[in-house]
C-alpha cells in the first residue's frame, strides 16, 4: 500500500468509494433512509469537486485501486476518513490519519477536530480524540446522528527545535 496526494483523476474513484463504503459498512449503525441520503447514486461529482477543493487529501492505494483517502482542512478539519469496505481494519485508515496528523504538526495546528460517525467514532478513539458532544445533522432532508470530536496535539517547542 502506499499513501500519496490526491490527484485530479481520483475524484471519481473516492467518490464511488465512499458510496460503497458507506452502503455496506455504515449500515450498521444507520437506516436504509439515512444510507440513501447520506451516499446518494450516482455520485454528484460536481458536488465532490467542490468538497475536495478546500482539503488537502491523501490517497491510499494497493495495486494502482484507491482503497482509501482523508482530508485536512482549515484549522486542523480531519474530514472524509474513508476506507474500502473490503479493506477494513488493515491498516488503511491509520496509515492515512498519520499523514493528516503529520500534515497539521508541520502546519503547527494545535488541535485537530472532525464529526465522526456512529460507525468512526471506535477509530478516532483510537487516535486520541475525545468527544466534545453528540449531534444530529440533516442530510438531503434526513437527520443523522455523529460526534463532534478533537484531539489536542503536541506541537514541537521551538526552542528544542
Amino acid at each position: 500500500m502506499i499513501v500519496r496526494r490526491y490527484k485530479d483523476n481520483d475524484l471519481e474513484p473516492i467518490a464511488a468509494l465512499f458510496i460503497d463504503t458507506v452502503r455496506h459498512v455504515n449500515v450498521q449503525h444507520y437506516s436504509p433512509e439515512q444510507i440513501s441520503a447520506w451516499a446518494p447514486r450516482p455520485p454528484d461529482l460536481v458536488h465532490w469537486r467542490k468538497r475536495v477543493a478546500g482539503l488537502t487529501v491523501w490517497v491510499a492505494e494497493l495495486n494502482g485501486q484507491v482503497i482509501g483517502f482523508c482530508g485536512l482542512g482549515d484549522g486542523g478539519h480531519v474530514d472524509l476518513l474513508y476506507t474500502d469496505y473490503r479493506s477494513q481494519r488493515q491498516g488503511v485508515a491509520r496509515s492515512l490519519y498519520q499523514q493528516v496528523e503529520a500534515e497539521a504538526l508541520r502546519r503547527g495546528t494545535p488541535r485537530l477536530f472532525t464529526e465522526a460517525s456512529i460507525t468512526a467514532r471506535p477509530f478516532f478513539e483510537k487516535m486520541g480524540f475525545e468527544v466534545i458532544r453528540e449531534q444530529q445533522v440533516e442530510v438531503r432532508g434526513v437527520m443523522l446522528q455523529n460526534y463532534a470530536m478533537e484531539k489536542h496535539i503536541a506541537l514541537p517547542d521551538p526552542l528544542l527545535t
